[in-house]
C-alpha cells in the first residue's frame, strides 16, 4: 500500500487502560490529588470565567443524524395548577403558593457537553476492550458511561489557533496542524503536562448563536494533531466547536476519526460547544479548569459547566 493510501485511511484500534482491565476512566486516572492540589494552590479567585453556553429553544444543536432538538415545557403552572389541583392541595393553598415545574428533552450532546468514553468504538468494542455485546443493555451501557466522569480539577491550558494565526475565525474545515498547536503553545510560553485539559480555539463560538455559523463544516484537530495533544499526556481534550476535530473527515475509513482516536484508543474524553472567547480577549491561557458532568448513568455524554480560574503567576 502506498503512503498517499497510508494517511486516507484512520485506522483506529480499541485502546488497552494501562490501569487494569476493569479501568473506565482511561486518561482521567491522571487527575491525581496532587495534580488537583497543586493547580488550586495557584487559583486567583476573583475572577471566574464560565466556559458553558444556555440551554433554550431553538439554540444550534447536533441534528444530522436524527436526533432531537432542545426543548422544554411547563408541567405545572401557577394557574394551571389552579384549574387542575395535580397536587391535592387545594384552591385556597395553591392561589397562595405558586408552583412551577418543567420538563426537557434533548439529545445528550447538546451545547457544553462532555463526551464518555463508550460514545465512540470500532467494530462492537469500546476503550479498554468493552464490547457491546456484553456490556450494552437495552437503554445504556454498564461500561464507560458519563457518570464514571469525575468531577474535574486540572490545570487548563488553551490552545488558540486563531489568535495565532490572526484571524477572528479559522476557515471552515481548517485542519489544525501539529505545528499549529506548538506555535500557539510558544506563542505564549507555555508546554503542556500530564494530566492537562487542552482547549482548542478555532473562534467559531464569537458566532454563537447563530447556528449558521457556529456548526457545519468545522476548522479543528487533524488526526495527526490529535494523536500529538494525546501523547503529551493530556487528561481531556475539548474546543469551541461541535466536535474538536476537522470536519468532515480526512479519513475515508472513519466518519470521526477524531473521536475514535481521543475516546477509543487513547480513553480522552473530549468536551465540545465551549464558550472560549472570554479567555482568548483577556489573554488567559493558563488556568485552573474545574468541570462537573451531570452523572447520567450509562450515558455517551452529558452536559457541563466548565468553569476556569486565573493562576496569580499565569500566563
Amino acid at each position: 500500500m502506498s503512503t498517499t493510501a497510508d494517511q486516507r485511511l484512520a485506522n483506529i484500534q480499541v485502546g488497552i487502560s494501562p490501569y487494569g482491565p476493569h479501568d473506565e476512566l482511561g486518561a482521567l486516572n491522571t487527575l491525581t490529588p496532587e495534580r488537583q492540589v497543586s493547580i488550586m494552590a495557584r487559583v486567583d479567585a476573583s475572577t471566574v470565567y464560565d466556559l458553558s453556553v444556555d440551554y433554550f429553544v431553538g439554540m444550534p444543536s447536533f441534528q444530522a443524524a436524527g436526533d432531537p432538538a432542545y426543548q422544554i415545557y411547563m408541567s405545572h403552572t401557577p394557574n394551571g395548577t389552579l384549574v387542575d389541583n395535580l397536587n391535592g392541595a387545594g384552591e385556597e393553598i395553591n392561589r397562595h403558593v405558586c408552583y412551577s415545574g418543567d420538563v426537557i428533552l434533548m439529545y445528550t450532546h447538546t451545547g457544553t457537553h462532555i463526551d464518555a468514553l463508550n460514545h465512540f468504538g470500532v467494530d462492537g468494542k469500546i476503550y479498554n476492550g468493552f464490547s457491546a455485546e456484553e456490556n450494552l443493555g437495552s437503554r445504556a451501557w454498564t461500561k464507560g458511561g458519563a457518570e464514571r466522569i469525575p468531577p474535574m480539577i486540572a490545570r487548563g491550558v488553551l490552545i488558540d489557533i486563531a489568535t495565532t494565526k490572526g484571524v477572528d475565525c479559522l476557515d471552515d474545515s481548517y485542519p489544525i496542524t501539529v505545528e499549529d498547536c506548538q506555535e500557539a503553545l510558544e506563542r505564549v510560553g507555555l508546554t503542556l503536562e500530564e494530566g492537562d485539559v487542552a482547549l482548542i480555539r478555532t473562534g467559531r463560538m464569537r458566532y454563537w448563536p447563530d447556528g449558521t455559523k457556529t456548526l457545519g463544516n468545522p476548522p479543528g484537530l487533524s488526526l495527526e494533531a490529535a494523536r500529538w495533544l494525546t501523547s503529551q499526556g493530556i487528561s481531556t481534550i475539548g474546543s469551541d466547536q461541535e466536535c474538536v476535530e476537522v470536519g468532515p473527515s480526512q479519513h475515508e475509513d472513519n466518519w470521526l476519526p477524531g473521536h475514535g482516536h481521543f475516546l477509543t484508543e487513547a480513553g480522552v474524553p473530549m468536551i465540545e460547544l465551549a464558550n472560549l472567547e472570554e479567555l482568548a480577549a483577556n489573554a488567559v491561557n493558563e488556568f485552573c479548569f474545574i468541570g462537573s458532568p451531570i452523572r447520567l448513568r450509562g450515558a455517551s455524554g452529558t452536559p457541563l459547566r466548565p468553569l476556569a480560574l486565573p493562576l496569580r503567576d499565569g500566563r
